[in-house]
């Protein structure tokens, strides 16, 4: 039996989406910039694929810009805030549990000049409200805060974010990283008062390499493209449309929004189901939260005595794929900020996988891991301690 539980790194397709782009590519070729008739069926496609995203998320299509992907969406949010905001101050508030695709960028900006001030979370990883709205001054810009972490699944309370950074300075901008919290929860931008959202589509069983950030009415004076070129986009993000990923995120965010609430129950199940598996064995942490107040579709555990990349690679020998952390960072050999943030000790770092599944992941593949796991970890564990 092959088994991936590796969905927070990506997904498959779904083959209607997969459908979709393969017309495209070799019937509905089209520029969609150009103004005859395969231009303009072209166009349809980036057009409905908008109008798709925008009624998911209640908001007009407008504001709805395609990109290369989530951290293109992310840097975007931060470094074109950070340029038409400067004028107002240099000030960034984020956390400590937040993707590269956004620490990166900030670092960056603090060698600009800019001043970041990170708040901590709490064992769930969750943000501090009360820390986040004291470092708020006259000259904070923007507040950067992830929907869903892609490590242990926490789960931000974006809009009490939003309302305790606005008691103090009104004029504060919100970015919200929801690469891993789109298609796994209902998002409404402007009920949560999110001026930029980025999202990516590989993660909810769209094409790679495509993405879309929204942008609010009130973010949008004075915000400046990252890329510069043709002016597709209404000027705001030069280059040509890639329209059979754009069209496949559109049909696969359609797909997953059809069964929204099935999917997450059926999720929280198979990570309830491993939780308890994992209770019964010997020396092994669930991090994060145990119950539903966070993601359906992470779980960050560690096997206490056994590194992360020991026992990845022997459950691959098994058919088995899951994660040592972010995909994003799991060849870099430093400890992860996620599990370091909400307190774990060095070991338990060192130690940490990732499981994460979707909707069609069954309890048969997820009793088939646990099982594995339980006949290896002996062994393991005496072939660390050699």
């Amino acid at each position: 039996m092959e088994v991936y539980l590796d969905h927070a790194a990506t997904t498959w397709v779904y083959p209607e989406a997969a459908g979709l782009m393969n017309d495209i590519m070799l019937k509905d070729y089209g520029n969609p910039s150009s103004l005859h008739r395969m231009g303009i069926a072209a166009e349809q496609y980036v057009r409905n694929s908008a109008e798709t995203i925008a009624g998911i998320l209640k908001v007009p299509a407008k504001n709805i810009f395609f990109t290369s992907g989530g951290t293109e969406s992310n840097n975007w949010a931060i470094f074109g805030t950070a340029r038409a905001k400067r004028h107002k101050g240099k000030h960034i508030i984020t956390t400590a549990v937040e993707h590269a695709a956004v620490s990166s960028p900030l670092a960056f900006l603090k060698k600009d000049g800019y001043t970041v001030t990170t708040v901590g979370v709490d064992e769930k990883g969750v943000v501090n409200v009360d820390e986040l709205a004291a470092a708020v001054t006259p000259e904070t810009v923007l507040v950067s805060v992830m929907l869903v972490n892609n490590e242990i699944g926490a789960v931000q309370p974006v809009k009490d974010v939003y309302e305790a950074v606005h008691a103090v300075n009104p004029d504060t901008l919100i970015h919200v990283d929801a690469i891993q919290g789109f298609g796994k929860m209902e998002i409404r931008p402007k009920q949560m008062h999110i001026d930029f959202l980025a999202v990516s589509g590989h993660k909810f069983h769209g094409p790679k390499g495509v993405g879309f950030l929204y942008i609010s009415d009130r973010a949008m004076p004075g915000m400046v493209p990252l890329i510069y070129g043709g002016g597709q986009q209404s000027g705001m993000r030069s280059g040509t449309d890639n329209v059979p990923g754009i069209a496949g995120m559109g049909k696969a965010a359609q797909l997953v929004y059809s069964s929204l609430a099935e999917n997450r129950e059926h999720m929280f199940a198979v990570r309830e189901y491993l939780i308890s598996r994992f209770d019964a064995m010997e020396n092994v942490i669930i991090h994060g939260s145990r119950g539903r107040d966070c993601a359906p579709h992470v779980l960050n555990v560690s096997f206490s005595g056994v590194r992360s990349e020991v026992m990845l690679h022997a459950l691959e020998d098994k058919g088995i794929y899951i994660s040592a952390g972010s995909a994003c960072s799991s060849h870099k050999r430093t400890p992860s900020a996620t599990l370091t943030a909400i307190g774990c000790k060095k070991a338990e770092t060192e130690s940490a996988v990732r499981f994460s599944f979707c909707e069609k992941t069954t309890l048969e593949e997820a009793a088939f891991a646990a099982d594995t796991i339980e006949g290896l970890l002996g062994t393991l564990r005496k072939f660390t301690r050699r």
